[in-house]
């Protein structure tokens, strides 16, 4: 049994000073943040934020360097695992900010791509629930981490095991990779048929005042529907644990691309019955329309949500597509027209009265037929990924705990094939 603070080289964050961060879109170094560090990898955002370049000299000790292992120190306990990722390349370069610890395996000893797997394994998470503290903002300590004890096999087989493991993990950013690009593809397509108006056949189009002959100025209300959601009594089990899809806005906001597969909660029929959430069909454009503003998913299966949502059903065929991504470059808009104290919201009746200039007909399904695969294709290689992670899990724990013997382990490429 060994000490994870004994085989690794531990360091918490730098606590640096809020007024001299500079914004997501400044020159300067990232700053990783708790709120940065997802499951399993680094999502840096429009409100990430960055330190100047030139105050970056006596900063050396806090820059990341690519495979460190990051462990977000508050709120550690998310859905069914830890705020645990580890850095890539394209994450650098990086500044660690205070209460996120990261870790480095120390030489001789403990390599640091096998920590991430014992970090990973579930008797880690035991761990990290039995000494959680805090009342109000959950939080582990340094110390905390390292009185954590796990068995340390020698490095060939701790080589061996991140052979293994890894061959999953660089399938998953292969498909991940892949879903980003099907993305954007999609919507440099969107920028460039209907923000740029260089759709098919604009050279022979007639345009008056900036306006495509047959495009018509409309608001959202004449071309879908805003469905909102609800939450069933929480006092009655009998309305919760059923087979009814439930998506609240952690379950979007947490999701890494349009794509979402299912929801972390469920409701029963007389759950649904009960409330006023409403059942929509499947691909619905589910919207964020309170606090975490402009959140997208889509999902292949009827689907309700909570009261955090716009649900946009197309009025029109072939419109779903226009619909998406012409509101997905609208979020900004979005939440300048939100009001509300406490947290900000987007009423359905300021969403329905947003201006649209609506395509042709014949442009929308042109659209449609060259988005939606892209998206299909995007709901594809999530799913891979969950299959690959799936398997991985199943194989984590018993290689960590020595129920396999390592001389079994499938090379990298048999695991790929």
């Amino acid at each position: 049994m060994t000490r994870l603070g004994d085989v690794s080289d531990m360091l918490v964050g730098f606590a640096f000073k809020s007024v001299g961060f500079l914004d997501g879109g400044s020159d300067g170094v990232r700053l990783l943040r708790g709120d940065n560090v997802q499951q399993g990898y680094i999502r840096w955002g429009d409100k990430t934020k960055k330190w100047p370049i030139a105050q970056c000299d006596d900063l050396e000790r806090y820059q990341l360097a690519e495979d460190d292992v990051i462990l977000a120190m508050d709120r550690p306990i998310v859905g069914d695992g830890l705020k645990m990722a580890w850095i890539r390349s394209e994450d650098l370069p990086a500044l660690l900010v205070q209460r996120v610890c990261r870790l480095r395996g120390k030489k001789g000893m403990a390599l640091t791509n096998f920590i991430r797997y014992v970090l990973a394994a579930p008797d880690f998470s035991a761990h990290i629930h039995r000494i959680t503290t805090g009342a109000n903002i959950p939080h582990i300590s340094g110390k905390d981490i390292a009185s954590y004890e796990f068995d340390l096999p020698g490095l060939d087989d701790q080589s061996r095991i991140v052979d293994c493991l890894s061959a999953y993990d660089d399938l998953i950013a292969t498909n991940q990779r892949r879903i980003a690009l099907l993305e954007d593809a999609a919507r440099r397509l969107y920028r460039e048929w209907f923000v740029h108006l260089r759709f098919p056949g604009h050279e022979t189009m007639l345009v008056k005042n900036g306006v495509p002959e047959g495009w018509k100025p409309l608001i959202l209300n004449e071309v879908c529907d805003a469905v909102g959601g609800g939450t069933p009594s929480t006092s009655r089990p009998e309305y919760w644990g059923g087979d009814v899809v439930w998506v609240t806005p952690t379950d979007v906001t947490r999701n890494d691309c349009l794509a979402l597969l299912d929801s972390e909660k469920k409701i029963t029929e007389s759950g649904l019955a009960s409330s006023s959430a409403k059942l929509v069909p499947p691909d619905t454009i589910l919207m964020t329309s309170r606090a975490s503003i402009g959140f997208f998913a889509l999902m292949d299966k009827p689907a309700c949500t909570n009261q955090g949502f716009i649900s946009v059903l197309p009025k029109y065929a072939n419109s779903r597509m226009f619909l998406l991504f012409n509101l997905l470059g609208r979020v900004e808009e979005m939440i300048g027209l939100a009001t509300g104290a406490t947290f900000k919201e987007i009423s359905k009746k300021t969403f329905r009265a947003l201006p649209v200039l609506w395509p042709t007909d014949e442009l929308l399904k042109l659209f449609e037929d060259r988005a939606y695969p892209l998206i299909q294709q995007v709901r594809l290689n999530k799913k891979q990924i969950q299959q690959l992670a799936s398997a991985r899990d199943l194989l984590l724990p018993r290689l960590m705990s020595g129920q396999l013997d390592v001389s079994s382990i499938p090379l990298p490429d048999e695991v790929a094939a």
